[in-house]
């Protein structure tokens, strides 16, 4: 008999005869401790969280959402809501909880002649590029195709094709949600406004959604792409130009930095692997001819290692990272937003990359502004829209006895770097420790997010908080 924590901080035993009846209800199925396949499907992204829920619910389908959620609210039961298991910090399992699993729900459907897609909670980045990469268009995501499109969606979502169409959320037509009533109802600027606002950044804890419905735009099906590593030891100079050279970037110009122990890659001489590097990570939204002109000058920057860049398919690009953040490893991120690079921050970079506790370890330093900084933060609920630049640390490593030292000098760079920031963060990047944090991540909006109702989705009634994590229903 399954045993789930209620929202009083109490145990509510599920009896069998329940379970089996909410089973033969939904078109998916229940995983409970005793199931064969228990371990397999609580299994997250990052393997710092081991956590056991009382029960899953793995949904098939909108009317499943809508029973687990019925079903959770009459027995007043803790929930937790996965989509594809990438959080940083877990958000998506709680030890004892009530958890509403939608990563078997995969749908995609694409309108080309609308350009637009509509895809499941459960799909990913990979998937969702595959089917509109078909007809050679793309909606702004992330850069990691294993992330989950809801989670990431849900904090904002920004990558790639950030600077020139603006962050996921600015992409997001509307959403079919399942609220805390157990109601479906379709979330739109027209339909249910202020739920439909409060989605796009302001977490998870507004509704469940079944659906997600964005704008195409014609992307690929090959883009300028690629990496340029620099030595370790160049790592100040560079970090100095780059800072100039981002600066008079275009809209469709996107470089990131990232400074680690360079990986086994094949384009890389053997005698480099597993030395400091500094990587520019670069990709161009636009014509072959516009984009090589507009990273001559950092091709041409002193004398890296190595020179990658070049026509890419924009799906295999999105890839390029997964093998550097692959599953079962142990992470722990920590992250600041800057509105400048200046000579004391880049110090600090350097100096802590010098010192990385892992071979596996990286900071990246990603490029912001363009598209995603014209929109109003009133917007939408995210809200640190005018930030330059975001820092963050990956924290990673293979065995449980190196927690410590990783997570101190994740935590020695953060505090380091702090002077320098804008006091602003990105939801999706916040390790569970940090919900003192979660206001700084919503500014200016933290207390119209908290006057959402997530019964109806209609401003009027305070809930408890605005952000990620378990949550009533």
């Amino acid at each position: 008999m399954p045993i789930v924590k209620t929202l009083s901080g109490g145990e509510a035993s599920i009896d069998d005869a329940m379970v089996q009846a909410l089973s033969e209800s939904l078109q998916g199925d229940v995983v409970t401790p005793a199931s064969p396949s228990y371990d397999e499907v609580r299994e997250i992204w990052n393997a710092m969280i081991d956590r056991r829920p009382g029960i899953i619910v793995r949904c098939a389908g909108a009317e499943d959402v809508s029973r687990a959620v019925n079903l959770a609210r009459e027995n007043n039961l803790l929930v937790t809501v996965r989509g594809a298991g990438h959080n940083i910090a877990g958000n998506s399992i709680a030890d004892g909880a009530f958890m509403i699993d939608l990563s078997g729900m995969k749908s995609v459907t694409v309108d080309a002649a609308k350009k637009t897609v509509t895809a499941g909670p459960g799909v990913t980045l990979g998937e969702l590029d595959a089917a509109t990469q078909e007809h050679g268009l793309a909606t702004s995501t992330g850069i990691n195709s294993t992330t989950g499109i809801a989670g990431l969606t849900l904090g904002g979502g920004f990558g790639w094709l950030s600077r020139t169409y603006g962050m996921t959320i600015d992409n997001l037509i509307s959403a079919d949600v399942v609220t805390a009533n157990g109601d479906l109802v379709k979330a739109s600027a027209e339909s249910h406004p202020d739920l439909f606002w409060a989605l796009r950044g302001g977490g998870g804890n507004f509704g469940i959604v079944t659906s997600f419905k964005y704008q195409l735009h014609a992307v690929g099906p090959e883009i300028l792409s690629g990496l340029i590593v620099h030595p370790g030891s160049e790592a100040r100079a560079c970090f100095e130009f780059y800072r100039d050279f981002a600066a008079q970037a275009p809209d469709e110009l996107t470089t990131w930095v990232v400074m680690r122990k360079a990986p086994p890659l094949p384009f890389l001489p053997e005698e480099v692997h597993g030395t400091d590097v500094l990587i520019f990570a670069v990709m161009y939204t636009g014509d072959m001819e516009s984009g090589e002109k507009a990273v001559q000058a950092l091709r041409d920057y002193g004398s890296p290692i190595a020179d990658v860049i070049g026509p890419h398919p924009f799906a295999g690009w999105q890839q390029a990272f997964d093998p550097l953040l692959t599953p079962g490893l142990r992470n722990y991120w920590k992250s600041h937003n800057f509105a400048g690079l200046s000579d004391e921050l880049i110090d600090v970079l350097v100096t802590a990359a010098a010192n990385l506790p892992s071979p596996h370890t990286e900071i990246f330093t990603a490029q912001l502004g363009g598209a995603q900084a014209r929109v109003d933060p009133t917007a939408t609920a995210y809200w640190p829209r005018d930030s330059a630049f975001t820092m963050n640390v990956h924290a990673r490593w293979e065995e449980a006895a190196d927690d410590e030292q990783s997570v101190a000098w994740a935590r020695q760079l953060f505090n380091d770097t702090e002077p320098h920031a804008t006091g602003g963060v990105y939801v999706n990047f916040m390790p569970e420790d940090e919900a003192d944090r979660v206001g700084n991540a919503y500014g200016g909006n933290y207390d119209r997010l908290s006057a959402i109702d997530i019964r109806s989705g209609d401003s009027g009634r305070l809930v408890e908080s605005a952000g990620q994590g378990p949550r009533s229903i």
